[in-house]
């Protein structure tokens, strides 16, 4: 017999709120001080987009890198404000000509 019934989740085990051990860092002495408040690099991978613009915008996310959690959100805010204008400046580039009005023949009808 199942306690399960339809629409009701089962309770979480607490093995399953554990969270697994990752694997040891080679560059971290196991019996160095660590100072857990550092920044440690996300290393993050960045995939050129072929926009040499927005390219450096998220190249310019490396920075946080470096920087405690405090100081990324001028980073974000930073390289947000870049994209939104790289963006903002393909809609000022002229396109083909837009018709205006209603559509002309070019016969005369009377």
């Amino acid at each position: 017999m199942s306690d399960w019934t339809p629409g009701r989740e089962p309770e979480p085990t607490e093995a399953e709120h554990e969270i697994p051990a990752g694997p040891a860092s080679p560059e971290v002495d196991a019996g160095a001080d660590v100072d857990p408040a550092a920044p440690a690099p996300l290393e993050v991978v960045r995939t050129p987009t072929g926009n040499a613009e927005v390219d450096a915008r998220l190249q310019r996310l490396a920075d946080a890198d470096h920087l405690a959690t405090d100081g990324h959100i001028e980073v974000y805010e930073d390289v947000h404000r870049g994209l939104r204008d790289t963006l903002t400046a393909l809609d000022a580039h002229p396109g083909p000509p837009v018709p205006s009005g209603a559509p002309h023949t070019s016969y005369d009808r009377s």
